[in-house]
């Protein structure tokens, strides 16, 4: 039995000593809890809910009887709400923690060490499901899913997939010309980026990511913030070379997301048959209009000013940074009004403690949405996101759900999130219970057997 009670530090003490623990009970029942599951706009009556092995197997509002010839734990849930785990759908788990310098220099055991600890913390902030929209994040996937780190679901991209001077680019001056046969670039080796120019080498970097493992495959067809030598305005792959990966994608069954902020970008990678674009925040409303024809998902963010902090003062990164903010409220008032499919993320990069304000960038969303859209958004639409990956899905079955037959991936909330979802934004104080794949990783409350 995993149990920890009080304080977070407590439940993070009890987890490193007990994440290795045996297999999850064969049943366990949450008692009195309300529910949300990820699509409605209210909570349910009190309910009971049985969780058998890592599946949801039972949700009635009468009394549910446990077998007592099977290892149970029954945890009371007082009218607590019970909801499915947070996604968080445009992720880098590698790159949260270390600066731009520390990428580039930093001993890789030490970047992937930080970055288990990272997927740790991610876990108890009551993100279950994370799609990793680029980094070397392969090997810490495995060592979650074998439970040897702590951590939420990957969906890994794999390498960021760039152009030379693209976004994804950090190779200094004294580094070009790139010639064949030179050896593979610090960002190439630890499998951050990789450069392709022409639609062959895109072909031949979006299969290595594939057989790697990827379940989606991650471009960047316009400039971006923290490259220093790629300017927002500027459109990277061509049609051609966008068409290329799309095509090696769609052979294994999956997609091809792009970073895009400004309309030329966005419209080409469409063009292109691209089916989700990644931030968007400089687009304009043809180019939103051309989206909802076309049933292209829209993965934004809400970037705190404080995200600037990464880059020095007066620096062109920085710079950059703050015109991109300007735009989100235009971007999310085109999602709302052409109704685009548009998932949750929060794409933290280079600072752990604006990671700790994962769920208080969620909270932000209800600026433009209600409590109940936004917790939607980051559970059951999320979830249809991941899902597009298709056969390359690692974890095949629902998601992002409270129904019989879902995985049980559940967070208990000590109140109510629809009535006041900042009870997210200090999951510390308001998760009592955070459950992956059946498994219960923090426990606040009383178990009784």
């Amino acid at each position: 039995m995993l149990f920890c009670r009080t304080t977070a530090f407590a439940a993070v003490f009890c987890l490193v000593h007990t994440a290795h623990a045996a297999e999850p009970p064969t049943l366990t029942l949450f008692e009195n809890v309300r529910i949300f599951d990820g699509k409605s706009d209210t909570l349910s009556g009190t309910m009971n809910v049985l969780i058998r092995g890592n599946t949801i197997a039972t949700i009635s509002k009468d009394a549910i009887p446990v077998d007592d010839s099977s290892p149970a734990q029954i945890i009371a849930g007082d009218g607590r709400t019970l909801m499915p785990g947070l996604i968080d759908a445009h992720w880098h788990a590698m790159l949260v923690r270390p600066t731009p310098a520390a990428l580039l220099t930093d001993d890789l055991g030490y970047l992937n060490l930080t970055a288990g600890a990272e997927a740790t913390d991610t876990l108890m902030r009551g993100f279950t499901t994370v799609r990793d929209v680029g980094g070397p994040s392969f090997g810490l996937k495995r060592a979650i899913d074998e439970n040897i780190v702590v951590g939420p679901r990957i969906y890994p991209s794999g390498a960021i997939i760039t152009v030379t001077s693209g976004h994804g680019d950090f190779r200094h001056s004294h580094e070009v010309p790139r010639t064949l046969g030179d050896p593979a670039t610090r960002q190439e080796q630890t499998g951050a980026s990789m450069i392709a120019d022409s639609p062959d080498e895109v072909r031949v970097r979006v299969r290595e990511q594939l057989m790697l493992g990827a379940t989606q495959i991650k471009l960047t067809a316009g400039g971006g913030v923290a490259s220093p030598n790629s300017p927002l305005d500027a459109s990277t792959f061509t049609e051609a070379e966008l068409r290329a990966a799309v095509e090696a994608a769609e052979n294994w069954g999956t997609y091809v997301t792009v970073h895009a902020y400004t309309s030329t970008s966005i419209q080409r990678a469409i063009a292109a048959g691209v089916k989700c674009i990644e931030h968007g925040h400089l687009m304009d409303e043809a180019t939103a209009k051309l989206i909802a024809e076309r049933g292209i998902w829209l993965s934004t963010q809400a970037f705190p000013d404080e995200m600037a902090d990464a880059f020095p003062p007066g620096s062109q990164e920085r710079a950059k940074a703050f015109t991109v903010f300007a735009g989100t409220d235009k971007t999310i008032a085109l999602a709302k009004k052409y109704n685009l499919k548009t998932a949750f993320g929060t794409d933290i990069l280079f600072s752990q403690k604006l990671a700790q304000r994962q769920g208080e960038l969620l909270v932000k969303f209800t600026r433009w949405y209600s409590p109940a859209e936004t917790l939607i958004m980051a559970t059951g639409t999320n979830a249809e996101l991941l899902a597009m990956s298709g056969k390359r899905n690692p974890y095949p079955g629902k998601l992002g759900v409270v129904e019989e037959g879902a995985f049980a991936d559940l967070l208990l909330v000590d109140g109510d999130p629809i009535a006041d979802i900042r009870l997210l934004a200090d999951p510390a104080k308001n998760l009592v219970v955070i459950m992956k794949d059946g498994k219960i990783f923090k426990n606040a409350l009383q178990t009784k057997q």
